[in-house]
């Protein structure tokens, strides 16, 4: 049965949905922040939540955080992948970085579920706010000849 307004793109990745995006990327605890790092590419994994169509994660003093000072464009990706079936999904959410003001507004740095996996002391509280959000899902070949 094919869904309507399902739509593919070249090479036969189904294109998700905002919602679907927004769905997916609440799903999973751990992204991965896609920014700069003296003029080369970096990519760190971080446990985030999202709120207030925003991605926030802590991290210490170092490089996410001067990132985050400067007001950087970044990507962050999340993903889901079986490997034995050859099904996955991926969404990129793409923004502008900045240090959130937790001394303007203290609720929002304690209130927040959000615990340092690392082992050093995340001081800091992030905040990307989402300016584009991409998915794209790899479906079974006989749902996607079936959709097409």
């Amino acid at each position: 049965m094919s869904m309507p307004g399902r739509q593919f793109d070249h090479s036969g990745l189904e294109i998700l949905s905002h919602t679907d995006c927004h769905r997916l990327l609440r799903s999973v605890p751990v992204g991965r922040l896609v920014f700069t790092q003296g003029a080369l590419p970096a990519v760190r994994l971080v446990n985030f939540l999202v709120a207030d169509g925003a991605i926030l994660f802590r991290t210490s003093d170092g490089d996410k955080l001067r990132a985050a000072q400067r007001g950087d464009v970044v990507a962050f990706e999340v993903d889901e992948i079986d490997q034995d079936r050859h099904l996955g999904w991926t969404v990129t959410a793409i923004g502008h970085l900045s240090v959130a003001d937790t001394e303007e507004d203290p609720p929002l740095g304690e209130a927040l579920p959000l615990r340092p996996w690392a082992p050093h002391h995340d001081g800091h509280l992030i905040r990307l706010e989402i300016e584009s959000l991409q998915g794209r899902r790899l479906l079974a070949w006989a749902q996607r000849l079936h959709d097409n």
